[in-house]
């Protein structure tokens, strides 16, 4: 694929943003309006943005990322006009700051290259804790900033800027920012080669390697646990588990983590009433379908009603489902476009994934590495857990699904993170 294929790609993910509105629209019996070409010049000068961007200042990177990216921002985008056009505007308003934070992270890096990222790695964890611990500022505190608690746990910091209020979820930018700390702390610490201790049939690098990483996240954690924010808990202990790996090939680290997850899920569920709650509606949800099954419930009756090819953009009914634009994107999605609109999703996220992977497999430096395969499996870990709740796989986890759930911080992290791997990919063909 050359960027002039991709700069294709992305005109066609613009066009497929305006026809579903203009689906929408027709269905509602409103007609084709401004909303549609609107809706193209965003879509058309966000993305398109990021694509000069990219031939400007990573000109050798892999040209498979971006297109995906915007495919599922298209498709969401329309839900969420269905839905609500009130958001679908503020969701256009945060596409545009989204890019430009994109174009802005690989203008950064222009020159330096991902080793800034190494080389203030400290500060990078000291801005993690910053940003974790921002929504524990108190509902009442005096001044602009303030935490906000919603669905018992508290994710949330409300900036008052006078005329307008922004919610802002500071962890989808804190994952990005510790995922650079770990990858630096591993490849300066950790060494495949290096001193190793015996645990039984394994081999593992000293104690005093692992150890202050294992501090880290337990920290890290603490400041989650006490947000009761477990989705993210849960992401950022999937992350460590799976760099030890990467950086170690040793697969204790696995075994190790599968069981500290499932006692840390147990604790969760005997701890925190919100977590008993939901297991029970991922069990049965139509124990109490009018209570704490219900949104499982009709994301259920949505998913099956969408058949084959869904009842057509406007035709559908997700407005039934509760937080249908945030955590039940994918099933609104099932239910206007069927089948095939989920199977596209899916595809799509595969690439993504694939893509970041292939990016690390062939970076020649161990930073780079492990940079890229972190942010990979932080980006498919979270998509997997989101997609796995709406399915009824996993309990819900109430973290948001990239580049598909309204809202402006989960745009800017991701696009932050696509804009991470498209620079490794260029620093790795020089």
């Amino acid at each position: 694929m050359t960027r002039l294929l991709e700069a294709t790609l992305l005109v066609g993910a613009a066009a497929i943003a305006a026809f579903g509105v203009t689906l929408v629209n027709l269905a509602t019996g409103t007609g084709v309006d401004a909303q549609v070409g609107l809706t193209f010049f965003v879509f058309l000068l966000a993305f398109g943005a990021v694509h000069v961007a990219l031939r400007t200042f990573a000109p050798r990177s892999v040209p498979y990322l971006l297109p995906p990216a915007a495919l599922l921002a298209a498709l969401s985008f329309v839900e969420i006009y269905r839905i609500s056009p009130f958001r679908a505007g503020l969701q256009r308003w945060w596409l545009l700051i989204a890019a430009a934070g994109a174009v802005l992270v690989l203008a950064v890096l222009h020159r330096t290259g991902t080793v800034l990222l190494r080389r203030y790695r400290f500060t990078l964890f000291g801005v993690t804790l910053l940003l974790l611990a921002a929504p524990l500022i108190p509902s009442d505190a005096p001044g602009p900033i303030r935490g906000l608690e919603a669905n018992g746990s508290r994710l949330w910091v409300v900036a008052d800027m006078g005329f307008i209020e922004l919610h802002f979820q500071p962890g989808e930018v804190a994952k990005l920012a510790f995922v650079a700390f770990l990858a630096a702390y591993l490849a300066d610490r950790i060494s495949l080669t290096g001193t190793r201790r015996r645990l039984g049939r394994w081999s593992i690098p000293e104690p005093r390697q692992i150890f202050p990483l294992v501090a880290v996240w337990a920290l890290s954690s603490l400041v989650l646990v006490s947000q009761r924010d477990l989705g993210a808990a849960t992401l950022l202990f999937a992350v460590v588990v799976a760099m030890l790996y990467a950086a170690t090939a040793e697969r204790v680290f696995l075994w190790a983590g599968g069981v500290l997850a499932g006692g840390g899920a147990v604790s969760a569920y005997v701890l925190f009433a919100h977590v008993q709650r939901r297991v029970e509606a991922w069990l049965d949800p139509f124990a109490d379908f009018e209570g704490t099954g219900y949104q499982i419930a009709q994301g259920v009756f949505a998913l099956g009603s969408g058949s084959l090819a869904g009842a057509g953009p406007g035709l559908g009914r997700p407005d039934l489902i509760p937080n249908a634009i945030t955590d039940f994107i994918f099933a609104a999605v099932g239910e206007e476009l069927g089948f095939a609109g989920t199977v596209a999703v899916i595809a799509s996220y595969a690439v993504v994934v694939a893509v970041g992977f292939g990016i690390a497999l062939r970076a020649r430096d161990r930073y780079r590495k492990l940079l890229a395969a972190g942010l990979t499996f932080a980006f498919g870990f979270q998509t997997f857990l989101i997609l796995a709740g709406v399915l009824r796989i996993l309990p819900l986890t109430g973290i948001s699904l990239p580049f598909m759930s309204y809202g402006g911080s989960s745009l800017v992290g991701n696009f932050a993170l696509v804009a991470l791997l498209a620079r490794i990919s260029h620093e790795e063909t020089a």
